[in-house]
């Protein structure tokens, strides 16, 4: 099953229904969009040379161009490989190299970047929408590739708490499971219209994509390309019933713009990535009425563990409401959910433990990761390294993101990657980085610094940051003290830390 033949159906059946709109402009129909993947499949096996299961790293922001390409991918046989366009060239570098990847899209604002780091065994780098993307489409279109459920479709690269990013290997089976839960548990109601994608399409919001594809339903990009408020109010008003993925901070926004606007073509609002106080969850209710559901997922169960629908958000009667919203709901259909303590066992209702998952939608494993892959998924469940309790109806509410994870609008940061590069600085002897809570962005950075011989002054480490890592990902504060807290075995106490840190901020 390859997950390419939903676009060909489409373009078939429904080939004239919008594809492709930026805010009210329809610039491809499904006939188009199909026959345009199609000849950039052809491009990359006849003129390119690639062969099915070769990787192609996709390093662009949300452009028109993004769909025709993941399915072009696709379509040839390839694994397509999504990447955060806010990336640091180094990381874009690793990625490349790991990955394996001989060809790499990119938007016209990431060629320079690529080209400066770009290394064996990446040949190309193709800027969407110039000269050599546009020979593509001159290539005869070629029949959609044959794929097995458990070939790779999907490389989607987490950043690690044990270093390097890993990347998690999705198979078309698992994005195929992804989709029908899209319809079971999410969104359940007929007609799907149009999606917006004022997310990333390089990860939830072009997960949830793959569901509108089967329906022939038009894929909706801001006119700014980022996430503006009035805007996304003023599409709202252009495209009825209109879907799109935010993360929580998004959400926030959207309820806090001052203007009062007509959301009567809204359909639903996919919120997660993050937590939701339940506070701004019961504003989102009072400002769009019973038009919110919440996922819970991992890059290695992407969009499926966890589902808090539409209609227990709006179920305001039931007594458990206020509790329900704080969880994350219950577990999607195509996994088995479950909570357990160090040694693997499973607990009873009520109490804390790593949130255990197996099913179609988890991932095959960690690209060229053996042990990384055995240890994420001993005993047939993937390990999510999240805590959390079941509740006696089935309710999950999380109790610890990973632990030790930030979790910053929307977008996982984990410590382990920020302090590696600080303490490659020759004025840090030790640091350790925790997450504050912000009722902006959930949470921001913040480092704790013992600094070595001489001092050290943030405005320095910030450089030495931006010059390694991506710019989201830098501490937006510093604390320097003299130790820093740690047990018996030499461990940081990263609780006392946090515990600390927000008695003083």
């Amino acid at each position: 099953m390859n997950i390419a033949n939903h676009l060909v159906r489409a373009g078939a059946a429904r080939g004239k229904r919008p594809a492709v709109a930026i805010g009210g402009t329809i610039l491809q129909t499904y006939a188009q969009l199909a026959d345009r993947a199609a000849r950039i499949a052809a491009a990359l096996r006849n003129t390119y040379g690639l062969k099915p299961g070769d990787r192609v790293v996709l390093a662009m922001k949300n452009c028109p161009e993004y769909m025709e390409v993941m399915y072009g991918c696709w379509h040839a046989g390839l694994i397509a490989v999504p990447t955060n366009a806010k990336l640091h060239g180094r990381e874009f570098a690793y990625i490349m190299a790991n990955s394996g990847a001989r060809v790499c899209f990119a938007t016209g604002d990431l060629v320079e970047v690529l080209a400066s780091v770009m290394a064996p065994p990446l040949e190309r780098v193709i800027e969407v929408g110039r000269e050599e993307y546009g020979r593509m489409q001159m290539s005869e279109a070629m029949s959609c590739a044959t794929r097995a459920p458990q070939d790779g479709a999907w490389l989607f690269y987490t950043s690690g708490t044990t270093g390097q990013p890993k990347g998690a290997e999705l198979s078309h089976r698992n994005l195929l499971a992804m989709l029908f839960c899209y319809f079971a548990d999410m969104d359940q109601g007929a007609p799907w219209d149009a999606i917006l994608h004022a997310a990333p399409i390089s990860h939830g919001s072009g997960l949830y994509g793959l569901a509108h594809v089967t329906q022939a339903s038009c894929h909706v990009l801001p006119e700014s390309g980022g996430f503006d408020p009035a805007e996304i109010y003023r599409i709202i008003r252009q495209w009825p019933g209109l879907v799109f993925f935010a993360a929580p901070t998004m959400l926030k926004r959207l309820v806090d713009h001052p203007e009062d606007m007509d959301t009567s073509n809204l359909k639903q609002i996919h919120y997660g990535g993050g937590p939701m106080y339940v506070a701004d969850c019961r504003a989102g209710l009072d400002r769009f009425g019973p038009k919110l559901a919440q996922l819970y997922g991992q890059g290695e169960s992407p969009m499926t563990i966890t589902a808090l629908t539409r209609q227990m958000h709006a179920d305001s009667a039931h007594p458990r409401w206020l509790e329900r919203l704080g969880s994350v709901g219950t577990a999607q259909s195509v996994v088995e959910v479950r909570i357990a303590d160090e040694d693997d066992n499973f607990l009873p209702v009520g109490e804390t433990g790593e949130i255990l998952v197996r099913g179609d939608a988890v991932m095959n494993g960690y690209w060229d990761n053996p042990e990384a892959t055995a240890a994420a998924l001993k005993g047939g469940w993937l390990h999510t390294g999240d805590m959390g309790a079941f509740d006696a109806e089935g309710f999950l509410t999380l109790k610890d993101r990973s632990k030790d994870m930030i979790i910053s609008g929307g977008t996982n940061i984990y410590p382990r990657e920020i302090e590696e590069v600080l303490l490659r600085h020759p004025g840090v002897a030790e640091v350790s980085v925790i997450g504050r809570d912000d009722p902006d962005w959930g949470e921001v950075v913040i480092a704790y610094v013992v600094a070595g011989e001489g001092g050290v002054a943030p405005a320095a480490l910030d450089a030495f940051c931006l010059d390694n890592i991506a710019r989201f990902k830098r501490p937006k504060g510093y604390r320097f003290v003299t130790e820093l807290p740690k047990n018996n075995y030499g461990k940081v106490l990263k609780t006392a830390l946090r515990e600390a840190d927000a008695t003083e901020s």
